[in-house]
């Protein structure tokens, strides 16, 4: 009975990260809110160009890919 729980349990392991992985990336790639977007328009043009730098610096750096 042991000897079939062990590779039941592993397997269920690597699905389980697996679906976490794929379920990070979806909610990091959602489209912005109306409230995202009305903050957005709303912000100084100095604040509007820090998140545009910010933005192309993750773009040209994408984390977890090293």
């Amino acid at each position: 009975m042991t000897s079939f729980l062990i590779p039941l349990a592993a397997a269920l392991l690597i699905v389980a990260a697996g679906t976490l992985v794929l379920v990070r990336r979806d909610r990091r790639r959602m489209d912005a809110g109306a409230d995202t977007l009305r903050t957005g328009a709303a912000a100084p043009r100095g604040l509007r160009a820090a998140r545009r730098r910010a933005r192309a610096h993750r773009n040209r750096f994408p984390r977890g890919h090293g």
